[in-house]
């Protein structure tokens, strides 16, 4: 391993709390890497799939991980846990609809409320 780093053993939580693992990695492992894994691993019954690794947020401990960085370098706990697992939550970002929003914005607004609260 890297720098004699241990592995680190990481899970997978999807937006339904359904899991991805555990797997071990490396600490030199890329967060891009990662979500290229969940994106092979991805399961086929979900109403909501990623396309592609762009679709994918990696959360751990509250943060937002970025692709070009490694699990060390992100900050994510190497060895301070022997033999425990970190979860990571897995964040699908929603398909863009460009075109749609500029239909939404042009076209008039119906069924709106006239409630007047006093």
């Amino acid at each position: 391993m890297a720098g004699g780093k241990e592995p680190i053993e990481v899970r997978f939580r999807l937006f339904d709390g359904t899991d991805i693992g555990p797997t071990k990695y490396d600490p030199s492992t890329t967060v891009s890497s990662l979500k290229e894994f969940i994106l092979a691993r991805w399961p086929q019954d979900k109403d909501i799939a990623p396309k592609t690794v762009n679709d994918l947020k990696l959360i751990n401990a509250g943060r937002i991980l970025e692709n070009n960085r490694t699990l060390a370098e992100s900050h994510v706990p190497v060895g301070e846990i022997p033999g425990g697992v970190i979860t990571m939550h897995v964040v699908v970002r929603p398909p863009q609809v460009d075109k749609n929003k500029k239909q939404l914005a042009n076209s008039p607004k119906q069924n709106r409320c006239g409630c007047t609260i006093l």
